[in-house]
């Protein structure tokens, strides 16, 4: 009798274009990440829009990672400076902490893009202060990521789900 192994269908609703109210829920590190121009350190910046999903009823979600840099050349910085209405100082220039983030309120601008085999991907194109007079978004029902880490932490053999999977 055959195995056969599928590519997976997606189970989530991709987000909708549009500029949407959002609310910054996580950043994770992702440690190093390898790249075009060798390994480099990468952080995920999540948001959680205010529009929900109409099957499932919860807020969309969308990230997208950056490499921790304020440099002028960086993809991080104009998103931030962007996000706060203003530049940042020199002094502020010499060290951000990116969870400080957390809670921060927005507006989040999507677009599509659809891959060669007809998938389309919710990319987060810019990031913009909230509208005035707009109400403050919470998180809702969104676990952080280090926060689920931690729920492995506890188990108790030590180990995490999939750790005696065969390496590939």
């Amino acid at each position: 009798m055959p195995i056969y192994a599928r590519k997976p269908k997606s189970n989530y609703a991709t987000a909708p274009e549009g500029l949407w109210p959002s609310v910054c829920v996580d950043v994770a590190d992702l440690g190093l990440k390898e790249t075009q121009w060798g390994p480099k350190p990468k952080i995920r910046i999540t948001w959680q829009l205010e529009e929900r999903d109409p099957e499932s009823k919860k807020r969309f979600l969308v990230w997208r990672e950056f490499t921790p840099s304020l440099g002028q050349k960086s993809h991080l910085l104009p998103i931030l400076e962007a996000w706060r209405g203003r530049r940042f100082t020199k002094d502020e220039l010499e060290e951000f902490d990116i969870e400080n983030l957390l809670g921060a309120n927005c507006q989040v601008q999507i677009i599509h893009n659809i891959s060669d085999d007809g998938g389309i991907w919710a990319n987060v194109q810019a990031v913009v202060p909230p509208a005035k007079g707009s109400v403050k978004l919470r998180a809702e029902d969104y676990t952080r990521e280090i926060d689920r880490a931690k729920q492995y932490e506890s188990h108790p053999d030590g180990k995490e789900p999939g750790d005696d999977a065969p390496p590939f």
